[in-house]
């Protein structure tokens, strides 16, 4: 059975015994009930982990580290899900299943026909929230790097970041299929880091289109089903890291 690990924004070094944070200390002992000498893992996202000894005095825990294990659960490249914002809670679980996958950065969009809008306070609330879950995920699936969660914004002011690698968008009415558009695009040099482009609930706009396609973005099909947003990127995720043998 795996051993619990934990994400611990701080430094680590090898042999070093740490007092663990309030939140981490009561997930550990309240949560999952843990015992004095348990073993565990810790990480801190910057590469590896460290194995160490959980030990518990009253109400404050502490951890005793072993050696740095340079063990990495990476993809052979770099993927970003730019994923227009769908409604309700549908974005959380987008995230949770991107970090499984192995994707780098989830950007979301606030896409035209958007339905979720977030300003302010409850934006800053929920990129908190997004980047939680992306930790969690990290923690259940073995991977010892995060993955960036961005703060929404508009198509216009993502494509006008300087571009890095493929970028596709996902369209049914699309001419490509992902496969074609990924092949081509290998034939040319190894593929290092692709944007897969999703559109929310009701798709992206004729003018979103329009814009991506000027701005040097393919537009690809994938399979004769309509997906729902939510499905969509994961989907291609797996699909790329298949077809690429990442």
């Amino acid at each position: 059975m795996p051993l619990p690990r934990f994400f611990c924004d701080t430094p680590l070094s090898p042999g070093a015994r740490l007092s663990l944070p309030d939140a981490l200390a009561h997930h550990a002992v309240r949560v999952l009930r843990l015992r004095d000498g348990a073993p565990i893992v810790l990480f801190n996202g910057l590469g590896g982990e460290y194995p160490a000894t959980l030990g518990i005095d009253g109400k404050s825990a502490w951890a005793q580290l072993g050696d740095h294990d340079p063990r990495e659960a990476e993809l052979a490249g770099s993927i970003t899900l730019v994923q227009g914002l769908p409604s309700g809670d549908k974005m959380d679980w987008v995230i949770e299943k991107a970090v499984e996958l192995g994707a780098s950065c989830v950007t979301p969009i606030a896409a035209q026909r958007s339905v979720l809008q977030l300003s302010g306070a409850r934006l800053e609330k929920r990129v908190a929230h997004w980047t939680r879950i992306a930790q969690s995920a990290a923690e259940q699936c073995g991977r010892n790097r995060l993955m960036a969660v961005d703060a929404p914004m508009g198509l216009r002011e993502w494509l006008e970041q300087p571009a890095t690698g493929l970028r596709v968008l996902c369209h049914p009415d699309a001419i490509a299929t992902l496969a074609d558009v990924l092949a081509t695009s290998a034939e040319r040099e190894p593929l290092q880091s692709l944007s897969l482009l999703v559109g929310p609930e009701g798709g992206w706009s004729e003018a979103e289109l329009a814009l991506a396609a000027q701005c040097g973005v393919q537009p690809v099909r994938f399979g004769p089903r309509v997906l729902r947003t939510e499905t969509a990127g994961l989907a291609l995720i797996s699909a790329v890291t298949t077809i690429l043998g990442w």
